[in-house]
């Protein structure tokens, strides 16, 4: 599914992943009165929640029923749906390698999965949505790594560090799951999307 930066500029947020988002140099919708307030309607309820459910659909790059299947047993599992929510996105293995800084977006990550440029645990993968674990290493396949995709990751990772969940090994452009995800780990993800917002949403 491939996210515009209309679509960032439309939800208020960045959630395309590229580094020039016309969001950033553009902050407000798109069309002929997109900068001005006085032309901007308050969303309903509804539409408040359906803006918020968007943001992280496109934020993760997810069809509707993959995410809505992800709210649906983020809901049966105990504990706070929203934060069981983040814990199961984020556990996905192309968001695992955007974590760990091998590409700067996660539409990037996930073709990278897709296309057998990633080992977990020694062995080839090719589904994004894998779900990974506790020990599990996550590293680039040794025949992908003179391609051209990973051409600049040495001058990227010098300055790049993962979240507290996961590891990287620089040299070895290894990493390792050290723990669950949580919301904890990226505040801008939790001021930036109501998501009990979101779990009302499907809750209708």
């Amino acid at each position: 599914m491939r996210v515009t930066c209309k679509i960032c500029r439309r939800l208020g947020l960045s959630v395309c992943g590229r580094e020039k988002c016309a969001f950033r140099r553009k902050p407000y919708p798109p069309g002929e009165h997109g900068r001005s307030a006085k032309f901007a309607k308050r969303p309903s309820e509804y539409g408040q929640q359906l803006r918020e459910k968007q943001k992280l659909k496109f934020l993760y790059n997810l069809r509707e029923v993959q995410f809505r299947n992800y709210v649906e047993e983020a809901e049966r599992r105990s504990g706070e749906s929203a934060e069981n929510l983040i814990s199961l996105l984020e556990a996905r293995l192309d968001n695992a390698v955007f974590r760990l800084g091998f590409f700067p977006s996660r539409a990037q990550a996930r073709q990278a999965v897709s296309h057998g440029h990633f080992l977990v645990n020694g062995r080839k993968v090719t589904i994004p949505s894998l779900r990974i674990r506790r020990g599990d290493k996550i590293s680039i396949r040794p025949q992908s790594l003179g391609k051209g995709i990973f051409r600049d990751l040495d001058i990227y990772l010098k300055k790049y560090n993962p979240p507290a969940w996961l590891s990287l090994d620089k040299d070895k452009k290894e990493g390792e799951v050290l723990g669950a995800p949580s919301l904890a780990a990226d505040p801008a993800l939790a001021s930036n999307i109501n998501l009990k917002a979101i779990v009302e949403f499907y809750s209708r």
